[in-house]
């Protein structure tokens, strides 16, 4: 019973950091959500300073400026296996971004962004998948000052500074279970929070063959979130208090896109993005030397987590009608994690997305407009006797449906 227990335990400090390495929001902004992040050699806007600094330089002569706030709406996960089945709560989370992009300083230009580039809330109350993942928090906050420089008049190299600030809350209690098995399952609970202050970079190159195709490279680096925090963890009669800490990786990110415009109203972009999620091997939680060996070897044994390098494949299309821009995209994502890796804080799977949008712009210098995007997850079902862990209720099999995510978003623009 115990190793069950711990199985449970180990479980549920996966959860607390799956989401800071295996969760983003690509799109930041109105044109990247309506183009579904097909928005990297095509960028128009004041948040060309996030999606590609490198085109900053080819804008006109004005400041840009802009910002959105995206609702989004996570349906319930639903996990079936007899009497373990249950399902998450719906989440609604409002993600804010904001770009500006400075006037031309001769061959060089500068910008800054504000957004939110990864987060999730998942929460169970059903009692078995409460004992792994209660809840789990996590909000990401990165500042991204960039500049370009203008190498020729048909290339152009651009880069930043990401400056990330990463908060978490990680819950998990099987009382739930223990009361629902007759006591067969022993009660412990863990309530866990930390943050911290994390940098990196980012490159961009645009090239334009002729005057009608564009084509642009664009990188992040890998950010370790190296969390630091407080943890308060109970079983078997024992209890701990005090400092925890916890290393995962942001995976660097690398987007190869080239665009083509007809007649100045037609664009077609097809981006490709390869995500290096493979640096997420293992996963080990510190504590301070105080904590009993017995918690110990429950909640600080090391976890393989094994994911794997991710591709996803975009397109969008934008169509300029007079003072209504129409943009609409269309996406292949694959998933980092594999089936026998996966959990109840992050049921992932592989995803096709849909996204469209408009822009109405009101004077010359405002504008203004709305996008929606549906995340569609494939439902994924692990096969018993597969599961990487024998003591985690997954060893059982089951299968994850539903989950994915809506999201709204709304937007202005001003040029002056």
């Amino acid at each position: 019973m115990k190793t069950i227990v711990k199985g449970l335990a180990l479980s549920a400090i996966a959860s607390s950091v799956v989401m800071a390495g295996g969760y983003k929001i690509p799109e930041q902004s109105l044109n990247s959500m309506a183009l579904g992040a097909a928005y990297v050699a095509h960028t128009t806007g004041a948040d060309t300073s996030y999606f590609n600094p490198a085109n900053m330089v080819f804008m006109g002569e004005k400041q840009y400026i802009e910002g959105a706030v995206t609702l989004a709406h996570l349906p319930s996960n639903t996990y079936s296996l007899g009497s373990a089945s249950g399902q998450s709560e719906k989440e609604n989370i409002l993600i804010p971004n904001m770009h500006y992009v400075s006037a031309p300083m001769g061959d060089f230009r500068w910008g800054v962004s504000l957004t939110a580039p990864a987060g999730l809330t998942k929460r169970w109350e059903t009692p078995f998948q409460k004992a792994y993942a209660e809840e789990f928090t996590l909000e990401n906050i990165e500042l991204n000052p960039t500049i370009s420089y203008k190498v020729m008049d048909n290339l152009s190299i651009g880069g930043g500074l990401r400056l990330v600030y990463s908060k978490g809350v990680v819950k998990s209690d099987s009382s739930a279970a223990s009361a629902a098995t007759g006591g067969a399952i022993p009660s412990v609970s863990r309530d866990m929070d930390g943050d911290t202050v994390e940098f990196g970079y980012n490159l961009a190159i645009t090239y334009k063959p002729t005057d009608d195709i564009i084509m642009a490279a664009t990188y992040r680096s890998k950010i370790d979130l190296d969390e630091e925090g407080t943890a308060d963890l109970t079983g078997f009669g024992l209890t701990y208090s005090g400092d925890a800490s916890v290393s995962v990786p942001l995976p660097a990110a690398l987007n190869l896109a080239v665009s083509k415009t007809w007649n100045n109203t037609f664009t077609l972009e097809l981006v490709y993005e390869r995500t290096y999620w493979s640096a997420y091997e293992t996963l080990e939680f510190g504590y301070d030397s105080t904590i009993n060996p017995v918690l110990q070897s429950v909640f600080g044994t090391p976890i393989a987590k094994n994911w794997e390098d991710t591709n996803t494949f975009r397109i969008g299309a934008t169509v300029v009608l007079d003072k209504i821009t129409m943009m609409m995209g269309f996406a292949i994502d694959e998933t980092p994690v594999p089936v026998e890796y996966i959990g109840f804080e992050l049921p992932d799977s592989d995803a096709k997305i849909f996204s469209m949008g408009f822009r109405y712009q009101q004077t010359e210098a405002l504008s203004w407009g709305a996008a929606f995007l549906y995340d569609s997850k494939d439902p994924v079902t692990v096969t018993a006797g597969t599961y990487n862990d024998p003591t985690s209720l997954l060893y059982s099999g089951g299968s994850f449906s539903g989950g994915g995510a809506y999201l709204t978003t709304i937007g202005a623009s001003y040029e002056f």
